[in-house]
């Protein structure tokens, strides 16, 4: 039979004379009883160990005793899949939100697509530099992409591979787009809602346009946070991981009544089919198909409700501090963007060309 180590995952038979194995069983003490069922088997003082001749039907029986098992398969993980699950995990330790999570996971896998021949952890500073100025020059993006990405790249170099990052280009630019929200009329809002063909659907979209709610927030809203005796939506954990409190519409606590009869949710205000929240994406998309049935031409998506929740606020005199709060914004720069698109005071203003005689074609 020759002198090889006959060895698995379950035991091993190590030659130690010509004709005798020393027998090493992984799972368990090979005993006596297991001796008696081989015949020759016997414990060596010397080796202590057990020792089984070296004979074809020795053999046959110690495997009849342990069967050889298929040995696991080991799955390799690739560099990427390493990379990212440790890019993962990481803003999971540093309690990033979900949606951040998200958009960072998003934004790091495009990053080690464009070198798919480079290992993650081999990337330099300036495949960094050559990536930026292929998205600036060929793609064109946007400030905020622009920050996304380098928030990515940078959290991955810092916080995964322990590198610093002190070159210019990691830097957020300073320049920053100044664009103004489109927000819709208290006509168009009414329109799209009642253009909703459920009432559970008009109800979703009724309160994150009266309580000016980010979708996030909406989808996380909890049957415990709907304060009707106080009028007061409790929000949790929300942007920046604070809690804040926000207005609960007297129109909105009769239609909840009546979704609450109807859908009896558990535990979340709206749950889905399956147990547990909404979805985002379901939530889009009801918005999406009741803007297409209200024939509204602009270019809106559901975040248009809270723009426009505090743009009609502004309108109807509110407080620019108090609308600051109840949208949970850090600082007032943010909520005074509204007060370049509100009608309150522009619409009175008459212009110049109203005072001049215009002869009128014939």
């Amino acid at each position: 039979m020759g002198m090889d180590i006959l060895k698995t995952d379950d035991y091993k038979l190590t030659p130690i004379s010509k004709d005798r194995y020393k027998i090493e069983v992984a799972s368990f003490k090979f005993s006596n009883i297991h001796s008696a069922t081989i015949q020759g088997c016997y414990f060596s003082g010397p080796q202590q160990s057990w020792v089984m001749p070296q004979t074809e039907e020795c053999l046959a029986q110690f495997l009849k005793l342990f069967p050889s098992k298929p040995k696991k398969e080991i799955k390799k993980v690739s560099p990427f899949e390493k990379a990212l699950k440790d890019f993962s995990d990481q803003l999971i330790l540093k309690r990033y939100s979900e949606n951040t999570i998200v958009i960072y996971k998003e934004q790091i896998i495009r990053f080690f697509n464009y070198y798919k021949e480079i290992a993650p952890n081999e990337l330099t500073d300036e495949n960094v530099k050559e990536y930026l100025l292929f998205l600036l020059k060929e793609k064109k993006i946007s400030f905020s992409y622009q920050k996304q990405v380098i928030s990515s790249i940078k959290f991955y170099f810092e916080k995964v591979l322990r590198r610093e990052t002190k070159k210019y280009y990691f830097e957020i630019p300073k320049y920053k787009e100044r664009k103004l929200p489109i927000v819709l009329s208290k006509e168009e809002v009414r329109e799209i809602i009642n253009c909703t063909n459920n009432l559970k659907h008009k109800t979703i979209l009724s309160t994150i346009y009266s309580a000016g709610l980010r979708l996030s927030e909406a989808v996380n809203l909890k049957i415990a946070d709907i304060d009707s005796e106080r009028k007061l939506i409790y929000i949790r954990n929300s942007k920046g991981k604070k809690d804040r409190t926000t207005i609960l519409s007297k129109e909105l606590i009769l239609m909840l009544r009546e979704y609450y009869k109807e859908y009896k949710p558990k535990i979340w205000l709206f749950e889905g089919l399956a147990v547990g929240k909404y979805s985002k994406n379901s939530v889009q998309e009801i918005f999406y198909k009741a803007l297409k049935r209200s024939n509204i031409d602009k270019k809106v998506s559901v975040h248009t409700l809270r723009h426009s929740f505090a743009t009609h606020l502004l309108e109807q005199g509110e407080d620019l501090r108090l609308i600051q709060k109840l949208l949970g914004h850090k600082s007032s720069k943010t909520t005074e963007i509204y007060t370049h698109i509100t009608k309150k005071g522009i619409g009175k203003i008459a212009s110049p060309l109203d005072n001049l005689d215009i002869e009128k074609e014939n």
